[in-house]
């Protein structure tokens, strides 16, 4: 699948390890595995591409396709 942003998650776990963070393109979020999301109920330690289907941001609600990777 290509993606239309370089760096965009666009659906391809191939892409991300179990600590990779993933910044929501349209509100800045950043989905850390290391915090979970409390919005959700997502517990800390849970990597992004074991999120549920139905996750989308909890600020924006922007859906998890829409993601780009980090750079640390």
């Amino acid at each position: 699948m290509d993606s239309f942003f370089a760096g965009s998650y666009g659906g391809d776990n191939s892409k991300l390890a179990d600590d990779s963070k993933l910044e929501c393109k349209i509100c800045w979020y950043v989905y850390d595995p290391s915090i979970g999301d409390a919005y959700w109920q997502v517990p800390a330690g849970t990597p992004f591409s074991r999120l549920p289907p139905q996750w989308s941001c909890p600020n924006c609600d922007s859906s998890k396709d829409g993601f780009l990777m980090v750079e640390e």
